[in-house]
């Protein structure tokens, strides 16, 4: 499943079309008609989003804002408003509250999917890098942010003729951030202005192809990736908005939507990048080298024994699978006592480099031992980690390690895992407490069978419950 999305409406025809649109997608559905119902099914289990009606039996969105804050849960479940077409909503209101969208029915399937994928993915992300801060600061590694940074920057990517000079001066005494417009002919930044924290694109018929190929500059650009991205829309192309959406733009929005619902997107996501960004630099400052294996720059065992206990916990909240896998190089001594041990550490930073390189990046790759490396996938059930596991073995067989400096055109090596999933759903009649040291016994258990049974191969310890 791709998420758990909770929809409450208090139409059960408009509750029956949602679900079906979404589990077509592989969506885990829950459904609420009022806000009463819909809080006792989050006190049961949190979903991952919510859309919600614009009116139900009981209140409206803001009062469902207002009980979820009393839960504790705004801002960590993102809420999209699903109106009526003309419906007299309060929309400036509704985004300074925390609604992440204001979507009017009938919505295209595209655009509706496309949206639910990257509020899903934001949202997500936000989390990951949440947890690795807390594994920082569990440690003893992580500094206070700063409360305040540099002024934020917004820039407005497009031709003059868009009519960017007057959109700027519209927004501007809106937003605590500054605001500059420029051609994309001038570049995507300049030095003196610096690189912004979000751009806003507008697009039209006559500019879309050349926005597509923007935004997939800005996405791809290591300066500008992490900055937020707001499509603004002059004419209503649902698949094209879609389309952009899924490439990586954070919001979309109608052009002839009023400014300050423009400034309250901007803001929002620049709250997010200005947390992001603290945590990014918390994580990978230089405390972190206390957590980080010299020779490989993997995370070592000091850091990866207290993020596997946080990501069994909040498997334990969430009722999401995850996996553990322990890889030991196989017939190591032999390349040592062979090759040297110079020849030992090159593989060991290479199959680190391929490991790395072909795991997701929510995924924990740690250096535990000589030769051995713990591997965490959160949210990975059974097949998912399994197939990943095949593909890493099989990675690490079919390309051989080149030596330089040896007279030879390199020799082949192999890897063997251990795997075990634990996966809260499960009805099993065996209970595992879920503690990091558990989790890697029972890897450990799974790798020596593999040895036993030949090396270069996946074995597995059931699941556990």
């Amino acid at each position: 499943m791709h998420g758990k999305i909770l929809v409450i409406d208090a139409i059960a025809t408009n509750r029956i079309m949602l679900r079906v649109k979404l589990e077509a997608s592989h969506y885990e559905m829950m459904q609420a008609d009022s806000i009463q119902a819909a809080m006792a099914a989050v006190s049961a289990s949190v979903p991952d989003m919510i859309l919600c009606a614009d009116m139900l039996p009981d209140g409206n969105p803001l009062r469902l804002l207002a009980r979820l804050r009393k839960a504790g849960l705004l801002g960590k479940i993102p809420v999209i408003v699903m109106a009526a077409p003309g419906a007299p909503l309060d929309r400036q209101r509704l985004f300074g509250a925390g609604v992440e969208d204001v979507l009017e029915r009938p919505v295209d399937d595209a655009l509706l999917l496309a949206r639910a994928r990257s509020v899903l993915r934001a949202y997500a992300s936000a989390s990951e890098w949440t947890l690795r801060d807390g594994t920082s600061r569990a440690l003893g590694f992580a500094e206070p942010s700063a409360e305040f940074g540099p002024r934020q920057h917004v820039c407005i990517l497009a031709e003059p003729t868009i009519g960017i000079t007057d959109l700027r001066d519209a927004i501007a005494p809106l937003m605590s951030a500054r605001i500059t417009a420029r051609a994309p002919c001038q570049g995507i930044y300049s030095d003196a202005d610096g690189v912004p924290d979000a751009f806003v694109l507008p697009v039209d018929r006559d500019n879309m192809a050349d926005m597509l190929s923007l935004l997939a500059t800005l996405r791809s650009h290591a300066v500008t990736r992490h900055s937020a991205i707001v499509i603004l829309q002059m004419d209503t192309d649902p698949r094209l908005g879609a389309q952009m959406l899924d490439m990586g733009a954070n919001d979309l929005m109608a052009f002839d939507r009023a400014p300050s619902e423009l400034s309250s997107r901007l803001e929002t996501l620049m709250t997010r990048k200005r947390m992001s960004d603290a945590l990014r630099d918390t994580v990978r400052s230089g405390v972190e080298a206390a957590v980080i294996d010299p020779l490989t720059g993997l995370h070592n065992r000091r850091y990866a024994m207290p993020h596997l206990s946080r990501i069994a916990d909040r498997s334990a909240e969430s009722q999401k699978p995850f996996a553990v896998m322990v890889a030991d190089m196989d017939h190591f001594k032999q390349i040592n006592d062979t090759y040297g041990h110079a020849a030992g550490d090159a593989v060991l930073i290479e199959t680190a480099r391929r490991l790395r390189e072909n795991l997701r990046s929510v995924d924990l790759v740690a250096r535990i031992g000589g030769e051995e490396f713990l591997i965490v996938m959160p949210g990975a059930g059974l097949s998912n980690a399994r197939k990943a596991a095949q593909r890493l073995c099989r990675m690490i067989r079919d390309t051989p390690f080149g030596m330089p400096g040896l007279d030879m055109q390199g020799f082949t090596a192999t890897i063997s895992i251990g795997l075990t999933v634990c996966d809260p759903d499960l009805k099993t009649t065996h209970t595992l407490p879920m503690t990091a040291e558990s989790l890697l016994d029972r890897a450990d258990k799974a790798l020596y069978g593999a040895k036993a049974e030949g090396r270069d191969r996946v074995t597995l310890l059931r699941p556990a419950a």
